[in-house]
């Protein structure tokens, strides 16, 4: 198992624990002070014990080699999993609506709201720090499922927040509506939230272009261009968890020797893979022939067949890699 694998299982355990601990902080702040806005953001911390707990299986899961019937791995439960807790989340907002309309018509005595504020503090500066070290290793290790359990920690953490101010107003100003009309505000930042993490685990699934990897990708392939990729196009980045899926058409001079292609091929697959260090990348090039038109762009100043001079390099994007035909061809002429 390696060290980044052991930092995930380590941190996902931390949360699973956590969350388990500030349910039951949460509840008993709930039955000391009967706040609605206090139950709003136990009944969250519910979703929290689940989210975590698939969390971590996923992260789990998603650490297993390739094998037979997975050939890309399992990296894909973490999309899974973020879309499972963005879900969860969705549904504790509704909830807590059902609980707020319901206290407007049946309000409950409020009491102990000293002991009920230090309770949700508590609960508040831990799930910061946890949240704050997940997102920060998420995006170390390109976990999904870490990333999103992290923002649904801070979440937490603000709702909290946002229930200490309502309650102690409540104890200024004695006015229960207060408590309500914050269990409702919380209920709509909560669902927006749920929403989120679903549309990113959607497009995910669904293998939505990476658009931050794919910039990666180009500025590597800009900083370290050689003189004999004529051209790039086509180019594909799929992320499958913390795994790296890439492949694109390389354009080599047409009279190399098979060995001399392979050889390049390494050498233009070893400098992408060096540019990314966590996670596993899997590179697939198509070769592509040069043609008479390629000679425009072409850097190769040796080249002992050029039918035309060299005019201007090929400025490489975000925007015209991913295209499916060669630089200044004609379409007609692009499907290789």
């Amino acid at each position: 198992m390696s060290t980044s694998q052991r930092t995930k299982y380590r941190w996902m355990g931390v949360s699973l624990g956590l969350s388990i601990v500030l349910l039951i902080l949460k509840f008993t702040a709930y039955f000391l002070t009967y706040s609605t806005a206090i139950l709003s953001d136990a009944v969250e911390s519910i979703v929290n014990v689940i989210a975590s707990g698939f969390a971590f299986y996923s992260i789990y899961l998603a650490g297993q080699p390739r094998d037979q019937n997975h050939p890309y791995g399992h990296g894909k439960i973490e999309f899974l999993s973020s879309g499972f807790e963005g879900a969860m989340i969705l549904s504790a907002g509704l909830v807590i609506i059902w609980q707020a309309i319901l206290s407007f018509f049946e309000p409950k005595v409020l009491s102990n709201l000293d002991w009920g504020v230090a309770l949700v503090g508590l609960t508040a500066i831990a799930n910061a720090f946890v949240g704050w070290m997940l997102i920060r290793l998420g995006k170390q290790t390109d976990s999904l499922a870490m990333t999103a359990d992290g923002r649904h920690l801070l979440t937490d953490t603000f709702s909290s927040i946002a229930v200490m101010i309502g309650v102690v107003l409540v104890a200024l100003t004695g006015e229960r509506w207060i408590d309500s009309a914050l269990s409702l505000l919380l209920s709509f930042v909560i669902i927006y939230n749920g929403f989120q993490l679903i549309r990113l685990s959607v497009a995910r699934l669904m293998d939505e272009t990476d658009v931050p990897t794919l910039y990666r990708v180009v500025t590597l392939l800009n900083i370290h261009k050689d003189q004999h990729w004529i051209d790039v196009h086509n180019l594909r980045v799929q992320k499958y968890g913390a795994d790296l899926h890439i492949d694109c058409h390389l354009t080599l001079p047409y009279y190399w020797e098979l060995t001399q292609v392979h050889d390049e091929v390494h050498h233009f697959e070893d400098t992408i893979k060096d540019g990314f260090h966590q996670g596993e990348v899997e590179i697939f090039v198509h070769t592509d022939p040069c043609v008479s038109e390629c000679c425009h762009y072409c850097r190769i100043a040796t080249c002992p067949v050029r039918a035309f001079a060299f005019e201007r390099d090929v400025d490489w994007s975000a925007e015209n890699l991913p295209l499916n035909q060669k630089h200044f061809v004609p379409l007609a002429m692009s499907n290789s």
